[in-house]
C-alpha cells in the first residue's frame, strides 16, 4: 500500500492490542524501559551528590546526570501506555456482560498481587537493618511501617491519608494510577449508563472524587485520558513522517529535560508534559502497522520488550527498598555517605548496583506478577461460578 505525502489520521472502532503490531512492541519495550530509566535516576540520586553542587564535574558524570534525568518523562510514558491499554482495552469489551466486574478483578489483581508481598518485603528489609521493629505493632498514621499505612498504600491513599509505606518515595505516582481505575469506569457510566440515576449518580461521585483528590491528580488524569483517546487513531504515515514525528519527540524531551520541571508531576509542570504528551502519542499512532516477523531486529525487539514489560511494575514497586538495603551492605555508603564523582570505580558500584535491583525484581516477580494471569483466571472462574449459583 502506498503511503500518503502527508500524513492520515484515521479514527479505529475499537483499540488495537494485536501484538503482531510496531507499536505494541514499543509499548512493551517502554514500559521496561522507563522503569529501568526511574531506577537508574532514582539510584544516581541515592548515592551521588547533586550535580548542581558540583563546582567542575567530569565529563562522564554530567552524562550520567544527563541520561539518567528523564525520570519525570519516563513517569508521564507509563500514565500515557496505561490509559492506552486499560482504558482502551475497557472500552473494547464495554458490550461484554460482567465489564464493570471483570475490569475490577483486573485492577486489583494487577495492583495487589504485586503490592501486598512488595510491602512485606520492605517491611522485612527494614527489619533486617534494625530501622524497624516487626515485634511493635502499630496502627498510627504517622508510622510508615503501621498497618493503617500497608493497607492505605494498596488502595491508593498514600499522601492523601497516610506516608507512602515503608519511605518509599516511588509510591507517590501509585495514588494517581489508582484513582485513575477507578475514576475512568465512573466516567464512562457517567457517560453510557442504562439509566438517567445510574449516570447521575456515576457522575456525582466522579466530581466528588476530583473534587477531594486535588488539582494535581485531576490535572494529569486528562493525561491518562489523552492515551485512551489516542489509542482509537492510526496515522498513516511516510517513514520520513515517521523519523520526523521522533525526532520532534526527542527533541521535546531533551528541552523538557534541561529547562522544565522535572520534579513529580505537580501544575508547573502541566503544560510541558501536555506538549511531550501530544509528541509521544503522535509516534506510537503512527507506528500501528504490522511488522515482519521474520526480520532479526523486530525478534529482538519483541522478546526484550516481553521480557522487561513482565516485571516493570515489580521492579518499580521494590527497587527503592532495595537500593536501600545495599546500601546497607556498603561501607562507605552507610549513614548516608556517597559515591565519588570524579571516580569511574564508584561508578562500576553504581552500574553494579543498578544491576543487581534489576535481577533481585526480576527473581521476585517470579512468584507474583508473572502469575497475575493465572490468578485473575481463577478469580473470574470462581466469580463466574458464585453468580450461576445465585441465578
Amino acid at each position: 500500500m502506498h503511503s500518503p505525502s502527508l500524513p492520515r489520521a484515521v479514527v479505529l472502532e475499537a483499540t488495537n492490542l494485536n501484538e503482531g503490531f510496531h507499536h505494541a512492541n514499543l509499548i512493551s519495550l517502554l514500559r521496561g524501559l522507563a522503569a529501568i530509566e526511574v531506577v537508574a535516576a532514582h539510584l544516581r540520586a541515592q548515592l551521588f551528590p547533586s550535580l548542581k553542587s558540583l563546582p567542575d564535574p567530569t565529563l562522564w558524570y554530567q552524562a550520567l546526570a544527563f541520561f539518567t534525568g528523564f525520570a519525570h518523562q519516563a513517569v508521564v510514558v507509563f500514565f500515557l501506555l496505561s490509559g492506552w491499554l486499560v482504558g482502551g482495552s475497557m472500552l473494547n469489551k464495554l458490550r461484554e456482560p460482567g465489564i464493570m466486574m471483570s475490569y475490577a478483578i483486573d485492577r486489583v489483581t494487577r495492583l495487589w498481587v504485586v503490592l501486598i508481598p512488595a510491602f512485606l518485603l520492605t517491611l522485612m528489609l527494614a527489619a533486617s537493618g534494625e530501622a524497624v521493629d516487626p515485634r511493635q505493632f502499630s496502627f498510627s498514621r504517622d508510622n510508615e511501617y503501621s498497618l493503617t499505612a500497608y493497607i492505605g498504600n494498596l488502595f491508593g491513599l498514600q499522601d492523601l491519608a497516610v506516608p507512602r509505606y515503608g519511605g518509599n518515595f516511588a509510591l507517590w505516582s501509585l495514588t494517581n494510577e489508582t484513582w485513575y481505575y477507578l475514576l475512568f469506569p465512573l466516567g464512562v457510566l457517567a457517560w453510557c449508563g442504562k439509566s438517567l440515576v445510574s449516570r447521575m449518580a456515576a457522575g456525582t461521585t466522579l466530581a466528588v472524587l476530583l473534587s477531594l483528590l486535588g488539582i494535581g491528580i485531576a490535572l494529569y488524569f486528562l493525561v491518562w485520558l489523552l492515551g485512551v483517546a489516542f489509542s482509537r487513531v492510526r496515522i498513516d504515515a511516510s517513514r520520513s513522517w515517521r523519523l520526523a514525528f521522533a525526532g520532534i519527540l526527542a527533541a521535546l524531551s531533551v528541552w523538557f529535560r534541561l529547562t522544565g520541571s522535572n520534579d513529580i508531576l505537580v501544575m508547573e509542570s502541566f503544560l510541558q508534559d501536555w506538549i511531550f504528551s501530544i509528541a509521544f502519542l503522535l509516534v506510537l499512532c503512527s507506528l500501528q502497522y504490522r511488522y515482519d516477523p521474520a526480520r532479526p531486529g523486530v525478534r529482538l525487539v519483541r522478546r526484550a520488550g516481553a521480557a522487561l514489560a513482565g516485571f516493570s511494575f515489580t521492579l518499580y514497586v521494590v527497587h527503592v527498598p532495595l537500593l536501600r538495603a545495599l546500601r546497607e551492605h556498603l561501607a562507605p555508603l552507610r549513614h548516608g555517605g556517597r559515591l565519588a564523582p570524579d571516580h569511574l570505580g564508584d561508578f562500576a558500584i553504581y552500574a553494579g548496583m543498578l544491576v543487581a535491583i534489576i535481577l533481585m525484581a526480576y527473581l521476585f516477580h517470579l512468584p507474583f506478577e508473572a502469575q497475575t494471569h493465572r490468578l485473575r483466571r481463577a478469580i473470574k472462574r470462581f466469580a463466574r461460578r458464585q453468580n450461576m449459583a445465585y441465578t
